[in-house]
């Protein structure tokens, strides 16, 4: 009991010199408990969506993937099961919405019903309402707004027959409560007035309504069994949990991901509780040489540091994880302020999340402060009443040549990353990077006090005294100067590293995908029906398109229905997949997107039966090996490419189904579309693709990841300029004579606050520079082995860089404040009194 006593009273003596080190701790958990709650939350606020988009029927009857659309009597068999009320169909269809201009929009529109039975409503209604008769629509939200369309105005679509009409739009969809069809325009109409409107109209599922006290297992049974085993039934409960089936691998990707941001944070607290564990042990060296004197041995000293660290770390935990809660309050209170459609978000912790984040908190403590006990319970009492004695001189050269060899096996690794091709380079590049990290952090007590010096100069020059100061502090302690620093060095390096490759490999990668495309626009027709004679002519008389014409038929091929598609090989983008398997094609051969096989499977001795069209002969047709992407690429839903002579002999009637244009020689792409949207005037069936968006889609989607990594990782930072301020404070304690010495022979209060500054700044600077270094070798590094197929160009984000060197030179101003005020209270009688 007395030396828990003690313990406790030692602690309680400590606490102002070991607050900030408990607040890095919190930090570190409450942003631990915050990535978990907001992955959840994220994660859940997809499966409500999905879940909006089963709708409010009891049961729902859909077919397998595998099978494609329901039989078109299924409903009427479906009807004629006892305990069922009411069944509506979910009818789907391609169509087109045309512009106040008369241009249809690029994307085509995917055409839904509308229950008759308002109870099997599934889609979210935002404004307006439903549409009462066959002359009224609802666009999505977004749709309408690209229309400039408002409930009660009118909409211009195009028909089944390839006629354009106007219908009243009734009202507006929220998206949100169709994910299946995000990123499409949406077009919502009466389940009678589908076929008017749509071209490929298919039946997804069936909504069904049972009478009231109908047991919904057994009439979902009963449904099995009426309408075969070919569809699947499912109550709602079943539907929901089967349509948030692939959120629960969604989370554990997003958690995955999350939580590494929070490893390195965690990382850079547990630092900074060993380097401040460290200073503190250092100024008790006379207090624990006592205790060894008055008998207590070295597992006593350990386990009395090791109380000491549990302590602190169940407190700090227990006040990160208020804090991680209340954050999550905050957000949840925000989140509900915001229209989030059919999803209603909770950011709160679930108590597991909660004991789970603390019990890692303290252990994280725990561990961090092993370290320090035992250098501290290491050293014998003599030694101790004079000073800790330093490693020996074996103990430095083996420590040094622990470090040279995790740095030349880091180099070695990170050389073979760069110099080879996936898939094993970006796995040598991440080793590399770690091993040669480790090795500088084990350097970092000869690294940053160097790069410290160098800094220095300019700071004496124009700083006079308080930066001569400040730079003689820092070179006198290399040790703790290191410890410090590292910290920062680690969230600087992994901040830089993160964004350089994220750049480097959207400048690649994003060129790349838009290069490989068969051409810059793509001109198609709802259904896959063949393009009017008069747009062809009016396309091919522009002079600024290069046009390349894709034919296709649907023919037997083993006995099963096969899109084969032909071009022209002369007229392909070179840098299109298969483009030079395409101009090395024989007649008589294929390039298949199934590889080695056929359609139907490998066929007689490798070669396939193809039947002709329109009186055309059959013929058989060899498959080169391997397996090609171009049949797809050039032709949605193609399976085989051929040449055209032979198509010519299997269809001679084979149509111009899809156009890829790009800009001609000395034509730029906006004068490109400009041709096209002229040539195409009165052409409202055929649809328009810019295939560069995808690219843009992709450049979109890493810039946000960038911003995202780049906010994460602040954490870190935010967390080792805690750890720097604690380093200020206890040194402010442990040079407190001497800094009353200097304010005795004249030093001014504000020189000394200047100087204190300083060392915060040229500590940050040290840090932030090494770290950018490395960051940047790394970056490209990992950037290099993903796109070295591809081609690596481009260079670092310059400005998100500067970003992450001016937060961390504001990190070190920050945790200058509070010892530069204590500097400033401190009186010169006080400070020549202290022990």
């Amino acid at each position: 009991m007395t030396t828990y006593r003690y313990t406790l009273a030692e602690l309680r003596g400590q606490l102002r010199q070991l607050a900030l080190t408990g607040a890095a701790i919190a930090l570190g958990v409450a942003f631990l408990i915050a990535s978990v709650s907001g992955s959840g939350a994220l994660v859940d606020s997809f499966s409500q969506s999905a879940a909006a988009e089963v709708g409010p029927a009891d049961v729902q009857v859909t077919a397998p993937e595998a099978r494609g659309p329901l039989e078109p009597g299924a409903a009427d068999r479906a009807r004629q099961v006892p305990g069922v009320a009411a069944v509506s169909a979910r009818l789907a269809g391609r169509g087109g919405v045309l512009t106040p201009a008369g241009r249809p929009l690029d994307e085509a529109a995917v055409i839904s019903s509308v229950a008759a039975d308002p109870a099997l409503r599934w889609q979210l209604l935002k404004d307006g309402r439903w549409p009462a008769g066959p002359g009224e629509v609802l666009l999505d939200a977004d749709t309408a707004r690209r229309v400039d369309a408002r409930p009660g105005s009118d909409v211009r679509l195009t028909r089944a027959d390839g006629t354009t009409g106007t219908v009243r739009l009734a009202g507006t969809l929220d998206g949100r409560g169709a994910p299946g069809f995000a990123g499409r325009p949406v077009v919502a109409v009466p389940d009678g007035s589908v076929a008017q409107y749509a071209t490929g109209v298919a039946t997804t599922s069936l909504d069904l309504r049972l009478a009231p006290g109908t047991s919904h297992a057994r009439t979902a049974e009963a449904l099995g069994q009426a309408l075969g085993g070919g569809v699947e039934v499912r109550t709602r409960d079943a539907s929901v949990a089967e349509a948030t089936r692939q959120s629960r691998t969604l989370y554990g990707v997003v958690l995955i991901a999350a939580l590494s941001f929070v490893l390195i944070a965690l990382a850079v607290a547990r630092m900074v509780v060993g380097n401040t564990f460290s200073v503190v042990l250092a100024q008790r060296t006379r207090r624990l040489a006592l205790l060894r004197c008055v008998g207590a041995d070295r597992a006593q000293v350990r386990r009395l540091i090791h109380r000491q660290g549990l302590l602190l770390g169940a407190g700090a935990s227990a006040a990160g994880v208020l804090l991680g809660a209340g954050l999550c309050g905050v957000g949840t209170l925000l989140a509900g302020t915001a229209d989030l459609g059919p999803v209603h978000l909770s950011l709160m912790p679930s108590p597991v999340t909660c004991v789970l984040a603390w019990l890692f908190g303290v252990l994280l403590t725990v561990l961090a402060v092993r370290g320090p006990a035992k250098a501290a319970s290491a050293v014998p009492p003599v030694a101790a009443l004079g000073g800790v004695a330093g490693p020996t001189g074996g103990a430095r050269v083996r420590a040094t040549v622990l470090s040279a060899l995790l740095l030349a096996a880091g180099a070695g690794l990170l050389a073979a990353g760069v110099t080879t091709g996936p898939p094993l380079s970006l796995l040598a590049v991440t080793l590399g990077a770690i091993s040669s990290f480790f090795g500088v952090l084990r350097f970092c007590h000869r690294l940053l006090p160097a790069v410290v010096a160098g800094l220095g100069v300019p700071v004496r020059r124009f700083c006079g005294t308080a930066g001569g100061l400040a730079t003689r502090q820092l070179r006198l302690n290399p040790g703790r100067t290191g410890a410090t620093g590292s910290a920062l060095l680690l969230g600087v390096t992994v901040m830089v590293s993160a964004v350089t490759a994220l750049e480097i490999t959207s400048n690649s990668l994003v060129p790349a995908v838009s290069a490989r495309q068969p051409g810059v626009f793509s001109v198609t027709a709802p259904g896959g029906a063949p393009l009017p004679a008069g747009a062809l002519a009016a396309l091919g008389r522009e002079r600024t398109l290069g046009v390349t014409p894709v034919r296709s038929a649907a023919l037997e091929v083993d006995g099963r229905s096969t899109l084969v598609a032909a071009a022209d090989p002369a007229l392909l983008n070179p840098a299109t997949d298969g483009a030079g398997q395409a101009r090395a094609l024989a007649d008589g051969s294929a390039l298949s997107g199934f590889g080695d096989d056929g359609p139907a499977g490998p066929g007689e001795h490798g070669a396939h039966r193809v039947a002709g069209t329109a009186g055309a002969p059959g013929t058989t047709l060899r498959i080169e090996s391997g397996r090609s992407r171009l049949p797809f690429t050039l032709q949605s839903g193609a399976v085989l490419f051929v040449t055209p002579a032979t198509l010519d002999r299997l269809a001679p009637a084979a149509a111009v189904t899809t156009l890829w244009i790009s800009p001609a020689v000395g034509a730029d792409r906006f004068a490109a579309r400009q041709a096209m949207d002229r040539a195409l005037d009165g052409q409202p069936q055929v649809t328009v693709t810019d295939t560069a968006a995808q690219a843009e889609t992709l450049r979109s989607l890493l810039d946000r990841m960038m911003l995202i990594s780049m906010a994460l990782l602040a954490f870190s930072v935010a967390i080792a300029g805690l750890g720097v301020a604690a380093t200020l404070m206890l040194g402010v304690d442990e040079r407190a004579r001497e800094i009353g010495m200097l304010r005795a022979i004249g030093m001014s209060r504000q020189q000394l606050r200047r100087m204190l500054t300083l060392e915060a700044l040229l500590l940050a600077l040290a840090g932030a520079l090494v770290g950018t270094g490395l960051g940047l070798g790394y970056g490209w590094a990992a950037a290099r082995s993903v796109t070295s197929t591809l081609g690596t160009v481009g260079g670092p984000p310059v400005l998100l860089v500067l970003a992450a060197l001016a937060l961390t030179v504001l990190t070190g101003l920050a945790a200058a404040v509070l010892p530069a005020r204590r500097v400033g209270r401190m009186t010169v009688v006080d400070a020549l009194h202290a022990p």
